[in-house]
């Protein structure tokens, strides 16, 4: 089963929330974890994970051969990034990361001197904690592929669940709604859609949610921090209900919360009392 952790905005428990499953999971079942927030992947510190180095994420990149290049400028006309520049009568000239690997330039050239060569974007990270066994993909520094990273290493991770026989793969998405997000959560059984009880929280779950639609993937909902505005509580308890969208947890504000990601433990380590609130949130997911 594979069940993916997402939210929208940034910074409403997300990470907490997925490690925390993860290690519940792990309990009763093998489970592994892929944090995919590629850009900035921090489960391995949530969970004192020593991550260890697997493997190097390429990006194909253009390669030029101007013993055949004619000046035309067709490469840098189909180039959507503006990766490539040309001047008239001059030899373009290409801007290494900018450049996303779309191939369009190596089709478009009429005298093929454009050839395929390779930069790395990313590297593929593996560790374990408590049971779980954490993939964990990052974007190098500088890079503007976190899409094809996420993609790349949910493909490569498929390798490694299967020889670790894992019937649970948790996938902690990055925030938003792009390219990372999607390649996040296509394939998945179930999403857990993690909010907070603001107005730009709300707003940024409807879309998310907007996209469990799309895929026609099951979801709910977990309100994390719920008693800080009840006020604004109660508008989510109102949408949730009137799009028939199961709430299926709700996490309390509390120092141990503060603890957990002080300490580097997870939230049901700190203190036992969180175990079953995650099991019951597990429960209606299996459900």
């Amino acid at each position: 089963m594979k069940i993916a952790v997402t939210g929208g905005k940034g910074g409403t428990g997300k990470s907490m929330v997925a490690t925390s499953l993860a290690v519940e999971f792990a309990k009763n079942k093998k489970t592994a974890l892929l944090d995919l927030d590629v850009e900035c992947p921090n489960d391995h510190l949530l969970l004192s994970v020593r991550k260890k180095q697997y493997s190097k994420i390429y990006q194909p990149i253009p390669k030029w051969d101007f013993k055949k290049c004619i000046k035309c400028g067709q490469c840098a006309a189909v180039c959507k990034q503006n990766a490539i520049v040309f001047v008239k009568n001059k030899y373009p000239a290409f801007i290494k990361d900018a450049c996303v690997g779309c191939k369009a330039c190596i089709v478009a050239c009429p005298q093929k001197a454009i050839s395929e060569t390779r930069k790395e974007i990313g590297t593929i990270y593996r560790g374990k904690n408590y049971g779980v066994n954490l993939i964990s993909g990052e974007l190098k520094l500088g890079e503007l592929a976190s899409g094809e990273v996420v993609a790349e290493v949910r493909k490569k991770s498929e390798n490694i669940i299967k020889k670790l026989k894992s019937e649970i793969i948790l996938i902690d998405s990055s925030a938003g709604i792009g390219c990372p997000v999607i390649a996040s959560l296509v394939g998945t059984d179930y999403i857990v859609a993690v909010t907070e009880p603001t107005p730009s929280a709300l707003h940024d779950l409807k879309r998310v949610l907007y996209l469990a639609e799309h895929f026609h993937i099951p979801h709910g909902i977990v309100i994390n921090k719920y008693d800080l505005a009840e006020k604004f509580y109660l508008k989510i308890e109102k949408f949730a209900k009137k799009n028939n969208i199961p709430i299926i947890g709700k996490i309390p504000y509390k120092k141990d919360f503060i603890d957990s990601t002080i300490k580097m433990k997870p939230i049901t380590e700190i203190n036992p009392v969180y175990q079953e609130l995650f099991r019951k949130i597990i429960k209606k997911i299996i459900k």
